[in-house]
């Protein structure tokens, strides 16, 4: 057993995955499961949500976050559905001490924000007891990817501290061409440009995925930043690190599912 918790991105895609029992819901379980064993629990997470996406960082502090429906029109088994995890007040000051002011980190205590529907979502099969304090950071829009990478490895001294760092979002993220027709499938550009980042990071060419705006196919993949952002956090809390991959294929025609696991 390691004492360096791992840093993980998770793809989402529909809320309902809170709901699922299906091969990405059994790919988030097993390497919740995978994370307990090889490293043992940890003392809480920091979750960087594509769905908190602000002018500035902004660090969720409450020790009893709420849960934060920020989704319409899905069944009302899904907004009865509860996640019941706590905050850290601990990591969040972490946070704040590691990330400083010059990257434009601003905190109220509390924020307004709870645990969003891309964390909570996931968590609930990686984490289903709950029973792992959850941190959110938000997704800076006022950054680039480079800006992004170097928040990432700020953030790393924390997998030394027995906190794991989490990352929700997509690879694709194009809800304008999702075809609901399409479960467990994608489009050929979508597959492709999927391919072509889940590669790179595997070579860990992190310049490639840092400048991935550059890509064939970026606008039809990101066409807003904040799904494919979370991905760059992580890569710069795991300098150097190979993941090991999950759920590597795509939903709904333009939703990634990809996973990967960095210091399994």
């Amino acid at each position: 057993m390691t004492n360096r918790m791992p840093a993980v991105f998770m793809g989402h895609g529909s809320p309902t995955l809170a709901l699922d029992n299906n091969e990405f819901t059994r790919g988030l379980a097993q390497v919740g499961r995978q994370i307990v064993a090889r490293h043992g629990k940890p003392k809480a997470a920091l979750v960087v949500s594509a769905h908190w996406f602000t002018n500035g960082w902004l660090v969720q502090t409450d020790p009893k976050p709420e849960q934060v429906y920020d989704m319409y029109g899905f069944p009302q088994e899904l907004y009865d559905f509860k996640y019941p995890v706590d905050g850290s007040p601990e990591l969040a000051q972490r946070v704040l001490d590691l990330t400083g002011a010059d990257f434009g980190t601003k905190a109220d205590s509390p924020t307004t924000w709870g645990i969003d529907h891309g964390t909570w979502t996931t968590l609930c099969h990686v984490f289903p007891q709950a029973d792992v304090p959850l941190v959110q950071l938000s997704v800076n829009r006022q950054a680039d990817a480079a800006q992004s990478y170097q928040m990432g490895k700020r953030l790393a001294a924390l997998r030394d501290e027995g906190y794991l760092l989490l990352a929700s979002g997509n690879v694709v993220h194009n809800l304008y061409r999702v075809t609901w027709n399409m479960p467990a499938d994608g489009y050929d550009w979508a597959k492709d440009f999927n391919a072509t980042v889940r590669d790179a990071v595997l070579a860990r060419d992190d310049d490639r995925v840092v400048n991935a705006a550059k890509l064939p196919n970026y606008k039809k993949a990101a066409p807003t930043p904040e799904h494919f952002l979370p991905l760059v956090y992580m890569l710069g809390a795991s300098q150097g690190e190979r993941p090991q991959v999950f759920n590597d294929s795509l939903d709904l025609g333009s939703i990634a599912m990809t996973g990967l696991a960095f210091g399994m």
